[in-house]
């Protein structure tokens, strides 16, 4: 009896610290989320997908150098934000079943079967995703193609979509500067100053950008660093850090 009572009075310290620390360190409790600001934009033949590189659990950034825009098809990717695991899971099954739809039809599959895809995972699991996507990619039917996904399985094509946390401060930019018919360098420069912008503004939108180009001859990444972005007003330049001279005297 003694044994049981001093095991319950241990358990129940245990608890006890156990919930302390989850006030003192509460930013540590929440799920893993892109709390992000992702863009795809159509120009005169293909798309540019972006996204931030940030990823939270709760206020903790978890993540600075992720990688949000994840490959579906070799002609079709997927901008991520919302729950990390939801989001990485739909584009896991969603590769799975283009991958025996590719097989069967023997030649790739459209961004328009990719998006209904992708649409159809979400739709059915609306109630358990915290998930808005976009779905972009180019195609020998219709060219370039932006869908929108946002929470709840929705799909929209759009000549741009934004979506995640930061694309609550791009919707007048993105109104007033953008126009169809771009080159690829303009879509591209538009595509990172937009994101450069939300992350300038947007506590869950930060670190680095990166965007994925798609064209008739396939997709072409490229990496941007965090201090190599526009600065816009009141922002602080990056500083270099204290330990590089122990870290390079090392």
């Amino acid at each position: 009896l003694v044994s049981v009572l001093l095991d319950s009075i241990r358990f129940k310290s245990v608890f006890k610290a156990r919930r302390v620390m989850e006030v003192d360190c509460g930013s540590l409790t929440g799920a893993v989320s892109t709390g992000t600001t992702i863009m795809g934009v159509a120009y005169d033949g293909g798309i540019v997908l972006g996204a931030d590189t940030r990823v939270t659990t709760g206020t903790y950034i978890s993540n600075r150098a992720s990688e949000k825009i994840t490959a579906l098809t070799d002609f079709a990717y997927l901008c991520r934000s919302g729950s990390a695991a939801d989001t990485q899971t739909v584009s896991t099954y969603a590769r799975y079943y283009l991958t025996q739809h590719q097989m069967e039809l023997g030649k790739p599959t459209d961004v328009k079967t990719v998006a209904n895809v992708v649409k159809q995972i979400s739709y059915h699991n609306k109630n358990m995703l915290s998930a808005g996507m976009i779905v972009g990619g180019w195609d020998q039917y219709d060219g370039a193609s932006v869908y929108a996904l946002p929470q709840g399985g929705t799909l929209l094509r759009a000549p741009f979509a934004i979506g995640g946390s930061g694309s609550s401060y791009l919707f007048a930019f993105c109104d007033a500067h953008f126009r169809e018919g771009m080159s690829k360098e303009e879509a591209e420069a538009f595509v990172v100053k937009a994101v450069s912008l939300a992350m300038a503004r947007d506590g869950a939108s930060g670190g680095c950008v990166r965007t994925v180009t798609i064209d008739k001859d396939g997709a072409t990444k490229k990496f941007h660093p965090g201090d190599k972005l526009e600065l816009f007003w009141d922002e602080i330049p990056a500083q270099e850090s204290f330990l590089k001279p122990l870290v390079q005297a090392s």
